[in-house]
This record gives C-alpha cells, structure tokens and sequence, in this order.
C-alpha cells in the first residue's frame, strides 16, 4: 500500500511513530505486540582471577556479572535455569511483581523448594506495567555475590525524561570481590556468632579497578562521545554496603528509580543501598583537552556509605569515562590513568548528610501517564522494629560475638528461620504444617526509646520462628520500619518482594504515631521496591496488597538476613481467577 493511499489516521500514526523514534535515539521501545522471550542460564563454576588470586567463582554461562535479560513491557518471560554445581540454587528476578507468579519470583523456601545439583527449572512470567532497570541475582546462602546481572525492561512509549536522543544505555553494577571462598565466609559467620570477615574490594562490573593491587588491567572503561547523552542503568549488588557514587567533572539526573519514573533532579552524587537501582542520565558535554591515544579519562568511583560503628571495607573501587578521541582508532597503546583518581564531588564515607538530602529529593513523575497510585486510605497499621541482637551462646568461648554471645537479628523481635519446604506451596496446597504460622506481631512486644537506648546493656533475646503476617487481597497497608539502637544505629535496605510501594515518610529518631503521619506526603512520594531505612530512624511505606501469594520481606544487606531480620507477608486470593495465585507450574523443584 503507498503512502497516498493511507488514512489520515494512519499517517498521523506514523508521524508520532517516526518522532518518537527520533526523540528515543537507539532505545528500543515498541507498539509491537508482547512476545515470549526466551532465556537459558547455566549456573556454573569458572575460574576468575582479581587482586592476584585465582578461585573458582559460581557463574552464569561463564559470565561474571551475569548475562543483561533485555525484554519489552509486556512480554513474557521463560528463562530455563540449570543447575550445574554440586549445591542447591535459586534465582530471584529482584523488582519484577510477579503478578500471580509467585513461583517464579525466586526466595529459597519461601516461595520454592531450590533447584537441586544436576536439575533444571524454568521461570515463567509476564512483565505487566513496568519498565527501566531491575536486576537478578541468587537467593540461596550467599552466592548472589558473583551469580547476578542487569534486568532491563524497554518502555512500550518513549521515555519521559528527555528531549535529546539517547545514544546507549550502560549497565553499571556494583559489587564485592571476596579473595577466599564466600560459602566460607558465610559458614564461618554463622560458625561463630560473629561478623563476616569484610569483602577485599569493591567492584564495577565485576572489576575492582586500579586502586588495589594487581588490578590495573582489571579496570572498567565505558568509552563514549562527547555530546552524547547516555543513560546509566546503577544497580547495588553489594552484599552488606551502601554505596555513594560520582563521576568526576560531570552532574548526573536521576530519572528512575527501582523501574519507576521519577521527577528528574541533578546530583553531583548518589547513595544506593543493596538491592536499589537508579537510572541517570549523563551528558558528555565536557571540552576536551588535545586528543591522545587513550582518549580522556573521567575517574568514576564507588565508596561506602558507614553507618554503622562494626568494622568495615573502608576501600574505593575506581573506574573511567573514557571520551573517544580521534586518535583512538588509529594507535592503540596501554591506557595511562590520572594521578588524581579520586573524583572531588564523591561524598566522604559518613556523608549522612549527603545521603538524607539525596533520598528527599526523590519523586514520583506522578504524570497523566505515570499517575502515582499511593493508597490515601489505610486498612491495616503495622509497626515494626528493626534489631540487632546478641543471643547467649551453649559456651561462651563458641561465640565471636560481642561479650561471648551470638550475633541475630530480628524484626518486632522475631529472627526469622527458613522452614525445609516451600511456604508458597503449602500456603496454596493448603497442607496443614507447624512449619510457619500467620501470627506475626504487628507492634513491638515491648515499648521502649528504641533509637536512644544503651546499645550495650538494653537488649533482648530474640524469639526464634517463621511467622508471617497475612492479610486478604486489596489490603491497604501501612508499615513503619523502626531502627533501633540494639548493638549500633545502622542504615538497613528493606526489599519487599511481589510488591511496589510508596515510601510516604521518613525521619530519625522514633516515629512518632500522632505527629509524623501529618507529615507524609501522599502526592508523589517515591515508588520502590527496595527502602533504605534512614540511620537512626524510620520509614513508612505503603502497600496495596493486590498480588496474591507468599512474599518475603527482608533487609538486603546479606549478613542481617542470614541473622534473621525477615519476615513473610501473605496476600490471600481475592474474588474471582483474575485475582487467585495461578497454578503452580509442573517442574517446580521438590524439597
């Protein structure tokens, strides 16, 4: 059919077509239907070399990070994983709702049995009303710690947030290197009672960079063109770190965070903790200085964000923005990094001040399109503290811990245990079990100054158990993390699977249940899946409670989930299949 012979209607099609084509740059978005994508992922051993040691590092497909999972909004998903190590494994598609699909979101006994050595299973499920950066990675012990990768979601409709053309999209990963085995050093924590021993680097895309020994050549390079924007998808897969990030000379604008749109802001820095993602937009719009060979070099560092008073990994990983230069192509020699490798504008490592300011800048887009669906009205209020705890130990010259007892944690005083079976499957199956129950304390047992106790001689045992709370679909819930100042005050990520929600308030020190609500802002407060729950203080999120199933609700920062600061939350089905958790799927693994 020519051009003349189409509608009106159609050209006008066209033309948006073709302009958001152009407004879009390279991204692929599309007004095609959704498809099924297909993805295979063998995890494996591989040997890897950094900071001078060679080990054997779990894998996906040899790659380390793991391989980008690149969809549209609205496909369907299929990515058979097979299990070719001599443990058990799971893996957890971190952010995606999984909406009816629980058993494919992932959690080791929560919400399936794991995939055994030698076997396979294949997660299914649609990718509905969500696009940006997410990401997955392992849920068993602690081997997310190498077995992770990017999860992209392409927008059906161009991006919101700018007019320029993007040029490429660049998945930065941030994670921890470990010179000796991180089974052992998980073994060894629980073993003892104790800390872990701190990791021996931080990396960017899996690269330690030129700060640590032997890692010159082990540095991340991302060469790009001057004039150019770029979107940088950031992703925290550290296991125990909050990280503050910059790139030297260069303001960066926040779009998206956790695969939601937000009200775009400059920053010179950002703080991300464990789990989160945020989505920047990068100008390249320095001048340069005459071509070399090696182009010029940005440094762009990680570091941590301390806050907490144990030891930890007090190092800075270091990469580069690398502007092409036209002598590139023609002469390649060993690049030559900048003396000053440090960028100015990174925020010292107990920036708190940075942070906050940081996290309060963050909006929903809360547009005709992106509308910000936060509940205005709440059913259900649970209060929730977050602990560490010391437990006494059988000997006391067992533990490592402080004073001879044990490191746990705990949630309303509860240190949450693992059953041996699946907690979804049992939910659905209806199996009567003593294995959990649904008797979760929605208040603290006891009430006390939570943020301005003696963190040394106020502390209670914690109770051990799996309970979970349970509530029925459309549920409007409201829950207020409380930090605590058992053992130390402490910044902890707080995932919450299945679900977005609105992070409606913050604050330090107490919550204070008859003034901060008066404070919360029900307009456009930030859409996440993963909070940070601010040093000190508090933070108050809202659910609508509309995915049926078994979701766990844990702090990311590894070494406090393996002490038991989680808890379950069970959405019951509602009326009707459309609003029922679907069948469970015929190779879900057996325990």
């Amino acid at each position: 059919m020519t051009m003349k012979s189409l509608s009106q209607q159609c050209r006008m099609m066209l033309l948006v077509i073709f302009i958001s084509i152009l407004l879009a740059g390279f991204v692929p978005f599309s007004f095609a239907s959704p498809v099924i994508r297909r993805f295979q992922f063998n995890v494996e051993w591989k040997k890897v070399t950094r900071l001078c040691h060679t080990k054997q590092l779990l894998t996906v497909n040899g790659q380390y990070p793991g391989p980008t999972i690149a969809v549209h909004e609205g496909d369907t998903v299929e990515i058979k994983v097979n299990n070719c190590i001599n443990e058990n494994t799971t893996i957890h598609w971190h952010g995606v709702k999984q909406l009816r699909t629980g058993w494919a979101d992932g959690p080791a006994y929560i919400t399936q049995c794991p995939i055994r050595s030698g076997e396979s299973y294949t997660y299914k499920f649609s990718v509905i009303d969500q696009r940006g950066t997410l990401w997955w990675h392992a849920h068993y012990s602690w081997q997310r710690a190498s077995v992770h990768g990017a999860f992209i979601i392409y927008p059906r409709m161009p991006y919101p947030f700018s007019t320029f053309p993007i040029e490429a999209g660049i998945p930065l990963i941030f994670g921890e290197w470990w010179n000796g085995d991180v089974e052992e050093v998980e073994n060894e924590m629980l073993k003892s009672g104790g800390g872990p021993n701190n990791s021996d680097a931080y990396t960017i895309n899996g690269l330690p960079g030129p700060l640590y020994p032997c890692s010159s050549r082990d540095t991340f390079i991302s060469t790009v063109e001057r004039g150019k924007t770029y979107l940088l998808r950031v992703i925290n897969g550290a296991l125990n770190d909050e990280l503050f990030f910059a790139i030297a000379n260069h303001t960066l604008t926040v779009v998206e965070i956790d695969a939601a749109y937000t009200k775009p802001f400059n920053t010179t820095a950002i703080m991300i903790a464990p789990g989160q993602t945020t989505t920047l937009l990068l100008n390249t719009d320095q001048i340069q200085i005459p071509d070399h060979s090696s182009g010029i070099l940005f440094p762009m560092a990680i570091t941590p964000y301390v806050t907490s008073s144990f030891p930890f990994n007090n190092s800075t990983s270091i990469g580069f923005l690398r502007y092409k230069s036209r002598k590139m192509n023609k002469l390649k020699r060993k690049t030559k990094f900048p003396s000053n490798q440090i960028p100015e504008n990174l925020p010292d490592m107990k920036d708190t001040a940075f942070a906050t300011a940081f996290s309060n800048k963050l909006r929903s887009l809360n547009s005709p399109l992106y509308p910000c669906n936060v509940p205005k009205t709440v059913h259900k209020r649970v209060f929730v503290t977050i602990s560490l705890n010391l437990q006494n130990c059988p000997s006391r010259k067992s533990c490592k811990g402080l004073n001879g007892k044990r490191f746990f944690a705990s949630m309303n005083n509860q240190s949450f245990i693992r059953p041996d079976s699946s907690i979804l499957e049992s939910h659905y199956r209806k199996i009567a079990t003593n294995s959990y129950s649904t008797d979760f304390p929605e208040k603290p047992i006891t009430v006390f100054d939570y943020t301005g106790v003696n963190p040394l001689t106020k502390n209670m045992n914690t109770e051990f158990g799996t309970k979970l709370l349970a509530v029925p679909y459309g549920t409007n819930l409201e829950i207020v993390f409380q930090g605590t100042n058992f053992l130390s005050v402490e910044n902890h990520p707080i995932h919450v699977h299945g679900h977005n929600f609105f992070v409606v308030g913050r604050g330090f020190g107490n919550f204070n249940a008859g003034r901060d609500p008066a404070k919360y802002n029900l307009v456009d407060p930030p859409e996440r899946n993963t909070v940070a729950v601010p040093r000190g203080g508090w933070a108050a999120i809202r659910i609508k409670a509309d995915n049926p199933g078994v979701w766990f609700i844990h702090c990311h920062l590894e070494e406090h989930t393996s002490w038991g600061l989680a808890m379950g939350l069970i959405v019951r089905n509602g009326a009707g299949d459309s609003k029922s958790l679907l069948p469970p799927p015929d190779d879900l693994p057996l325990c």
